[in-house]
């Protein structure tokens, strides 16, 4: 095992792992930031990795195999964009390799996968490698100014949180993996939803206890469709449903607490009390998980979204496919 030496980066050098829509927005972010760059890539079409080189990255390698890859010395830190069945071993492999690791979500296939890539975060940093997953809402302003306000204390203990997410997203998926239930076993709920998930347990601080969901596929492999009733610690009610064949892209999350309810509705952050509403102003800044893992590497700083967070979205995520296929109530695993 090498690990790279990064305090006298000025600039670092990524693999990328998967060249398809999010390899093309990981780079995008690169560039923006502009401490980093990528020197290799690799993906199962060639003709990927290869365009995403012509359009972005010229100078860089293209990796036939993951073996050519791992080999590389030029390679500080890795992106993994893969399906989710291949990121426990890339994600190890390149952890063993030394370099640091930025994985999307979800983070893997399994719950004792999810536990082994925990304990390998933790050996990381003791190390000096950073691991961080792709949950690039914990970044936005948004959400981090909604978090805020949750912990704050001054709107009292969350009571309830309703939660309505919709997307265009079935149309998109046919003939790919995430129409595949063995590389994307909870479709819609598991692709999409599981940032959705994971947004509830980042702002709240709360962990779900039990489910009992209805689903459907719609013609699909993978479910489509999900109503979702909840229970999670201090006795706060969750409703939330995945509406994955709908016309539009959109949310509304509304966290109910004691003295105020607040609300996420078009991308606005709202407050409402005795009847009345209005704005809340976004008082955060905005960043993204490419910003986030150099800041890490290269200014020391702490990780928004660790692998751990991983695990409360698959936990739930299983009960509810669990509730949903067996139309019974069904306890998360804790």
């Amino acid at each position: 095992m090498t690990v790279s030496s990064t305090s006298s980066l000025n600039r670092v050098r990524f693999a990328m792992i998967g060249c398809g829509r999010m390899g093309r927005h990981h780079s995008e972010k690169l560039l923006e930031d502009g401490r980093g760059e990528v020197v290799a890539l690799l993906d199962s079409s060639p003709a990927m990795a290869t365009r995403l080189q012509q359009e972005y990255w010229p100078a860089a390698a293209v990796a036939t195999h993951f073996d050519d890859l791992i080999a590389s010395r030029q390679v500080d830190a890795a992106i993994i964009c893969t399906p989710t069945a291949e990121h426990y071993a890339q994600a190890r492999r390149c952890l063993d390799r030394g370099w640091h690791v930025l994985c999307e979500k979800p983070l893997a296939s399994d719950r004792l996968q999810i536990l082994d890539l925990i304990h390998d975060a933790e050996r990381a940093r003791a190390r000096g490698q950073a691991f961080s997953l792709g949950y690039q809402r914990r970044y936005t302003a948004l959400f981090r100014t909604l978090r805020k306000q949750v912990h704050s204390g001054r709107w009292g203990a969350v009571r309830a949180i309703a939660s309505h997410n919709v997307e265009n997203w079935q149309s998109t998926i046919a003939g790919t993996w995430r129409d595949d239930p063995e590389q994307n076993p909870g479709g819609f709920i598991t692709d999409a939803g599981s940032h959705k998930l994971d947004i509830l347990f980042y702002v709240t601080g709360l962990n779900p206890l039990e489910v009992f969901t209805r689903t459907q596929k719609w013609g699909s492999q993978v479910e489509i469709v999900a109503s979702v009733s909840a229970l999670l610690t201090g006795d706060v009610t969750l409703t939330m449903d995945f509406i994955g064949n709908a016309q539009y892209l959109g949310e509304d999350l509304h966290i109910h607490c004691d003295g105020a309810d607040l609300m996420v509705r078009h991308e606005e952050l709202w407050i409402a009390q005795a009847g009345h509403r209005e704005r809340l102003p976004i008082d955060e800044s905005d960043s993204n998980p490419v910003t986030g893992i150099l800041n890490m590497i290269l200014d020391g700083k702490p990780d928004v979204s660790p692998p751990e967070a991983a695990l409360p979205v698959y936990d739930i995520t299983q009960a509810i496919l669990a509730s949903g296929r067996t139309g019974m109530p069904v306890k998360v695993h804790r």
